[in-house]
């Protein structure tokens, strides 16, 4: 199918996550995003793990060509000044300042192109107390209150995937798109800006609005519990979980399950509101009866009663799931030097198609010929930057 941005160029200044994802997005519906790197290593996310190829650059760097230029230059300077006039769009996540002392400010980037779309990302905003500290995921998480949903006050230890990283690159995608849907009418570009601290706390907007109106206090069994989420390990030392919500038929189904219809009638569990308040007391009582037989026993009682459950999955079993395997979540594509690459489809479809096709991420510098072509350089002052160590 053809691209929703098709005809669309971005320029990407990003490395490590929140960037990459909101340039990677882009680049799904058919952008055409052009990453400039650093000649010397590139994205640092490119060697999490040795080399220049890793797992953690793999998965946020899809259907993008790269350009190696040192920006330290004069002469690189210049090559992006010209990328940026013939650009819709330029994502960078430098600390606020930086863009400034690399002599492309909004009013440079405004004067090149007015019609640009510059969005910035930041940890904490571009200005503000916390304006010039360092900010990565698990800084992003601790300051917006949402670790504190998770963690266990008495054993702290953070963990999990990279949330604040990744919705903070949604957000800077969904600030771009509508930007550039209202450049389609009046022809002016902007300034999208988003940090790692308000995506984050925007994206969980509940416990602080539930805060402000009921003065609940929230903390990591707050939202289990007002849901009746559980998770149980099982005899054969699996996991398993379910989710009741507020419907009365799945409190009833998961009874009928587990035959204990006793539970209905317990002056703790008889209700919705005394299950929410003895949670904890619930949840030990449930598991004494998970723990009673295997997970598949389990999963085929709660699945023949409705109720809503899952197989705490790992990595693996995600990867071969009927349902995920059915859906063909995962591709596989050949680089033409690094072999096989594999990754997670975007999870939309078009009028019943997948976005495509998919290009695996770039090596580093594997596009700075034919970008530096297109902007018509001819291959001898390529060599001359080449041999500049410009580009």
């Amino acid at each position: 199918m053809s691209g929703l941005l098709d005809g669309v160029r971005v320029i990407e200044l990003t490395t490590m996550i929140t960037g990459p994802l909101a340039g990677m997005m882009l680049a799904d519906l058919g952008a055409s995003v052009v990453k400039v790197e650093n000649p010397e290593g590139g994205d640092p996310f490119r060697s999490f793990r040795g080399g220049r190829y890793s797992g953690h650059f793999l998965s946020y760097n899809r259907n993008k060509r790269s350009l190696t230029l040192d920006l330290r230059s004069a002469r690189g300077k210049e090559i992006l000044l010209d990328l940026v006039r013939g650009a819709d769009v330029l994502i960078e996540n430098f600390r606020p300042g930086v863009m400034d002392r690399l002599g492309f400010s909004s009013e440079v980037l405004t004067n090149a192109n007015p019609k640009l779309i510059h969005c910035s990302l930041t940890g904490f905003g571009s200005d503000g107390p916390y304006v010039n500290r360092p900010s990565y995921d698990a800084v992003a998480q601790s300051l917006s209150g949402v670790l504190s949903q998770f963690v266990d006050p008495k054993e702290p230890q953070a963990g999990g995937p990279t949330l604040a990283d990744n919705i903070t690159g949604f957000y800077a995608a969904y600030g771009i798109m509508g930007a550039l849907y209202e450049r389609q009418r009046t022809g002016k570009g902007r300034r999208v800006e988003t940090s790692m601290l308000e995506s984050t706390i925007a994206f969980a907007p509940d416990a602080f609005i539930n805060f402000k109106r009921y003065g609940i206090p929230v903390g990591p069994l707050t939202r289990v519990s007002a849901s009746q989420s559980y998770a149980f390990r099982c005899q054969d030392d699996r996991l398993i979980a379910i989710h009741l919500s507020s419907q009365p038929k799945f409190w009833e189904g998961l009874l009928a399950a587990l035959e204990r219809g006793d539970l209905n009638t317990h002056p703790d569990f008889s209700t919705r509101e005394k299950r929410i308040e003895n949670y904890v007391a619930l949840r030990t009582e449930l598991g004494k009866t998970f723990a009673s037989r295997e997970r598949a026993h389990w999963a085929q009682r709660l699945e023949a009663q409705d109720v809503p459950y899952a197989p705490v999955h790992n990595v693996t079993e995600v990867m071969d799931d009927e349902q995920v395997r059915h859906l063909g979540t995962f591709y596989q594509v050949q680089h033409p030097t690094e072999g096989e690459v594999w990754g997670i489809h975007p999870p939309v479809f078009i009028d019943g198609q997948r976005p495509g096709p998919i290009a695996p991420p770039p090596v580093l510098g594997e596009h700075s010929e034919q970008i530096l072509g297109e902007m018509g350089l001819d291959s001898k002052q390529i060599a001359e930057l080449r041999a500049k160590k410009v580009v």
